[in-house]
């Protein structure tokens, strides 16, 4: 049954009957609480993967591996069909691809994942992961296969060699075609209109060298003769997969064929001033044919205040960030392309900062007399090793001796930092310590940074002030958390939050803040946690820092309700006016998190009307896990509904969960004017396997089963005795052993009928067959599975129907059970299984129609049994 798709109830038959299929209802429904607490609603979370986008072909590879392959440029839409409850998350993630290739897109947590024009790396193994929090996750994949064929590059690469001494040269010419393409592309090399191969010309050699990127054919031209100056066409071919057509590109190849060369008119390194206007010349120094000269920036593009001309590039008024690597490269592909690099560097200054660090081999924090000390300075700078430090006293320059040294590269701080250590501190140290960092002949501003050293510089304390550490405000309000900061130098404090991985309001991963306070505007929900405030080690001590927490706590509207979707609800109808009705059912998302839920506002509107009826559903109590049920009656057959359901609490209204109700006739199988399922396609007319059972039931036909399976038992083909046509059968050699269930469960059918019949074909062949047993599950408030047919033992090399009637009292499914018997000769096999309304054939329940198969010896026949008290007890309280 697919997900989010609601099997409503329409009684037909006789007024009676529907008035006595009313009366067990209002029995059923009469034994239940309207509430129904505790974890039994949950359902842990199933998934499948279906594809809905442009596809070159959906098949199935020699591992049994789902393929999708796309054309490169095309749209790729594959949605997760899950089920579960609460109603699973869906998150999309993929391997393969390049190593690099970042899975961002904005559907990623979504149930349809959709790619707009892909690109070939982004093809690879998709997973679907559907997680709600009960059991296990699900995860299904699909190996997408993107195709797609690039223009093909041909370079050009000539060896001159002696031969005999110095009477004359050998040259040889190269030829290197190269794509990118998938699947592999085939190589065509012509000169002029001939098609060349080396049984055509013993001066050319074809071949795929080792080690290439992309896929490579090099046509060889040894020893370079006067016919071999010509025109060369290297056509690439896919054959046409995806519709992607042939391409090709042409080289002419004359006596004067050379590789560009080039020169620079500057250094490879250029330190400029900002404001500065800078020209770089690119000349060619060869190249045949024509070299193309482009100018690259990196990292990012070109600057918007430069200009190329030719091979001259012009930056004006350049600024800081217009630094970077700047290439010129010339292509002809001939050779080598001609690269030349230059490393602009602007001359900058920012960010000054000091740290204080005590006598690090004392393990001391705090500033001692007698004890060493060292102070740091550290500016960032391009290019950083050009900065010049100078230290100030109290305005005057340091005087420095034994006792007051200048270090610079300490290991244990940022690179070219400048610091100033003092030893044995005595008292005359005291006093106010400039650092002044300057770039000697350059028009940039000096930086510096004051440090005072006295009794009275300490180290920082942090702690959070009496009735701050819990915050509480509304959602959409002002919070403001607050961590108060002793000490001198007072640094600065660093925000960030310390149970959830989620960045700060800002945008990133941390929040600096000199007051100590952090200011959040319009609270969210989301925001509500731990925050974590701590001293910065740069503009203070260069210690451990110092930790505080402060809670915040968002009162904040409800989270939306969770509809129950998986267990469909009882429906009852009136023939006469033509009415139905529905049981919701939902639980809530996260009750303990905001204020009381009081009560639900239900809105209901007719898909085809505008008028909305309201109503509210009063509450009583709210848990996590709780089912809550509300009847919405007199729904018109076969009108469909929006569902709007919004909780309440003293703060408001929370958020709403809509979904819509439909009604319909049950028919599960692919062709609605054939309910006979024949398990020719893969999705088995909706049939899925018992996750609680041993193992499965294989879908195969005799062009797909194991050539190597035992002999003596199971099908050689499906009912119809084409090779191609598919059954479901269970394999009963090891690991299998004796007991071993395997269960088969039929889609969710909706009760519009009194009285059934399942009719099947079943193949029973071998000496060890154990037993093929029919259930039937009655859904309601848990599922109810009855035995209605049975049957054992070896019946011969045959297809045999078996007909059961069966009367279930509400929506039912059918599960097919393969019980293995003693050994491995005990295959069973069924097909074309047909659900039709009414009593069946008036013929013997046992096995009435037999399709014997060649060689097949046919034993005694048994009827099987129809038991179970669930038939008899309806049957007496429906007659």
């Amino acid at each position: 049954m697919l997900p989010g798709l609601f099997w409503l109830l329409f009684f037909a038959g006789d007024e009676g009957s529907a008035l006595k299929m009313e009366m067990i209802w209002f029995l059923l429904l009469s034994l239940v609480p309207v509430y129904s607490g505790g974890q039994g609603v949950y359902a842990p979370a199933q998934a499948q993967i279906i594809h809905a986008g442009q596809a070159c072909v959906v098949k199935e590879d020699n591992i049994s591996e789902r393929v999708y392959t796309i054309r490169e440029g095309d749209t790729l839409v594959l949605q997760c069909l899950v089920t579960g409850h609460p109603r699973p998350q869906v998150r999309w993630t993929k391997t393969a691809g390049s190593a690099s290739d970042k899975f961002q897109e904005t559907s990623v947590l979504n149930e349809t994942l959709r790619i707009e024009k892909i690109q070939r790396l982004q093809g690879g193994r998709y997973y679907c992961k559907a997680e709600n929090g009960v059991g296990v996750p699900a995860i299904k994949s699909i190996r997408v296969d993107v195709q797609y064929l690039d223009e093909p590059v041909l370079t050009v690469h000539q060896t001159i060699s002696d031969v005999r001494g110095s009477f004359y040269q050998e040259k040889t010419v190269f030829l290197r075609c190269t794509v990118n393409s998938n699947p592999p592309a085939r190589f065509i090399w012509k000169r002029g209109a001939e098609t060349l191969s080396h049984s055509q010309d013993n001066g050319v050699d074809i071949y795929e060298p080792l080690y290439t990127q992309g896929e490579t054919k090099v046509l060889k031209l040894k020893n370079l003769r006067p016919q071999d100056y010509a025109s060369y066409t290297c056509q690439v071919s896919v054959r046409n997969v995806c519709s992607i057509p042939d391409k090709s590109i042409t080289f002419q190849l004359t006596n004067t064929t050379a590789p560009p060369a080039l020169k620079l008119s500057v250094n490879e390194t250029l330190v400029v001033n900002p404001g500065d206007n800078i020209t770089m010349q690119c000349s060619l120094t060869g190249g045949d044919p024509q070299p193309e000269v482009v100018w690259s920036h990196s990292p990012g593009p070109m600057p918007p205040n430069s200009l190329v001309q030719g091979g001259n590039l012009t930056v004006w008024r350049i600024r800081v960030e217009d630094s970077g690597y700047y290439n010129c490269t010339a292509i002809n592909n001939v050779g080598n392309p001609a690269k030349k690099t230059v490393n602009l560097l602007v001359r900058s200054m920012k960010n000054a900062t000091f740290q204080i660090t005590p006598d690090v081999i004392k393990e001391s924090e705090t500033i001692q007399l007698g004890q060493d000390l060292k102070l740091s300075c550290h500016v960032d700078a391009v290019p950083q090793e050009k900065v010049v430090y100078s230290w100030f006293k109290n305005g005057k320059p340091a005087r420095f001796s034994d006792r007051l040294l200048i270090t610079r590269n300490d290991p244990e701080l940022p690179p070219v930092t400048c610091s100033l250590e003092i030893i044995d501190l005595r008292f005359s140290d005291y006093g106010t310590y400039l650092c002044v960092a300057t770039f000697q002949g350059a028009p940039i501003p000096d930086l510096s940074v004051e440090v005072n050293i006295s009794s009275e510089t300490v180290p920082p304390t942090i702690s959070v002030p009496k009735g701050q550490s819990t915050i509480t405000v509304r959602e959409g309000s002002r919070a403001e958390l607050q961590c108060e900061v002793r000490g001198k130098p007072k640094p600065p404090i660093i925000w960030s939050r310390l149970d959830k991985e989620t960045p700060m309001p800002s945008g990133t991963m941390t929040m600096e803040t000199y007051d100590g306070k952090l200011r959040l505007e319009s609270v969210s929900r989301e925001m509500s946690g731990t925050y974590k405030c701590q001293t910065a080690r740069y503009n203070g001590f260069n210690i451990r820092p110092r930790e505080a927490l402060v809670q915040l706590n968002v009162q904040s509207k409800a989270y939306s309700p969770e509809f129950y979707y998986d267990t469909p609800n009882p429906t009852l109808s009136q023939k006469q006016s033509k009415n139905y009705s529905y049981i919701l059912q939902w639980t809530q998302k996260e009750p303990d998190a905001v204020d009381p839920i009081l009560k639900y506002r239900l809105e209901i509107r007719q898909l085809a009307q505008r008028n909305t009826i309201q109503t509210f559903i009063p509450v009583q109590k709210m848990e996590k896990g709780l089912l809550l049920e509300h009847i919405l009656p007199n729904l018109k057959v076969p009108q469909s509904y929006e569902v709007r359901l919004t909780p309440i609490t003293s703060f408001g209204a929370g958020d709403m969960a809509a979904r819509i109700i439909r009604y319909m006739e049950p028919i599960n199988y692919p062709n609605p004017t054939d309910n006979t399922c024949r398990f020719e396609d893969e999705k088995i007319c909706g049939f899925v396997q018992d996750k609680m059972d041993n193992f499965d039931w294989t879908r195969q036909n005799a062009l797909t089963q194991n050539p190597k399976r035992t002999v003596n038992t199971g099908p050689p083909t499906d009912i119809s005795g084409t090779p191609e046509g598919y059954y479901m059968f269970i394999e009963a050699s090891r690991p299998r052993v004796t007991g071993d269930k395997a269960r088969l469960i039929s889609p969710l059918y909706n009760i519009t009928a009194k009285y059934y019949c399942v009719s099947f074909y079943y193949h029973m062949y071998g000496k060890h067959i154990g037993s093929l047993n029919l259930l039937v599950r009655v859904r309601n408030k848990r599922a109810i599975d009855t035995q209605v047919w049975s049957l054992s033992g070896n019946r011969g090399n045959m297809w045999q129907q078996a007909h059961v009637p069966i009367n279930p009292p509400g929506p039912f499914q059918i599960i097919f059970e393969g019980v293995r018997g003693t050994s491995y000769e005990g295959d069973i096999a069924i097909d074309d299984v047909t659900l039709k309304k009414g009593d069946c054939p008036r013929k013997p329940v046992g096995p009435n129609k037999a399709v014997a198969l060649p060689g097949s010896g046919v034993p005694a026949q048994h009827s099987p049994c129809l038991c179970g008290p669930l038939t008899f007890f309806l049957y007496v309280l429906l007659r």
